[in-house]
């Protein structure tokens, strides 16, 4: 996977497997969002001593770092990763193209506009943002500011239908 960096000893097969249960960790606020596919995951290190994971929030304030990582630990575990430890750091600084693309098609089945590939958070930006359920781009920012710090609220005027959309963040 693109953008996690991997200890230099690590096999291919016990590559699969790290990056196969993680898979199975899902983004607490997106159930159906794996944090590998959100772009979370930054480090990958398995030794004979353990099995150590990096993941970067999305936004510093995040209140489900503390649930991710401890399913993280419980995935590992589950899967036979001896000593496994986790840790959220900043060293990597985490941004919206991060999320692969099996994760913005995740979004958008959520009901959530995935973000632009490239872009910052400007109004004009977030008021282009096309609706997650017709693709429509007539659309009317309603909020900067969403239910969590990382999403904002839109009106589709075609479809008639109020969404959440994921802020893109370089």
């Amino acid at each position: 996977m693109q953008n996690i960096t991997y200890n230099e000893t690590i096999n291919e097969n016990l590559k699969e497997s790290i990056l196969k249960a993680l898979g199975e960790v899902m983004d607490p606020e997106i159930p159906n969002l794996s944090i590998v596919d959100l772009g979370i995951v930054t480090i990958i290190e398995a030794t004979e001593n353990g099995t150590y994971i990096e993941l970067t929030p999305t936004f510093a304030g995040c209140p489900a770092l503390r649930v991710i990582e401890s399913n993280v630990m419980d995935k590992l575990m589950e899967n036979g990763f001896t000593n496994p430890e986790v840790k959220t750091t900043f060293h990597t600084a985490w941004n919206s193209n991060r999320i692969s693309e099996k994760g913005r098609e995740v979004l958008k089945k959520h009901g959530l506009a995935p973000p632009p590939k490239e872009g910052l958070i400007e109004l004009t930006v977030l008021s282009e943002t096309p609706c997650p359920f017709c693709n429509s781009r007539n659309t009317t920012l309603k909020s900067p500011f969403g239910a969590t710090l990382c999403r904002t609220m839109h009106y589709c005027n075609n479809c008639l239908q109020g969404f959440e959309g994921f802020k893109p963040v370089v």
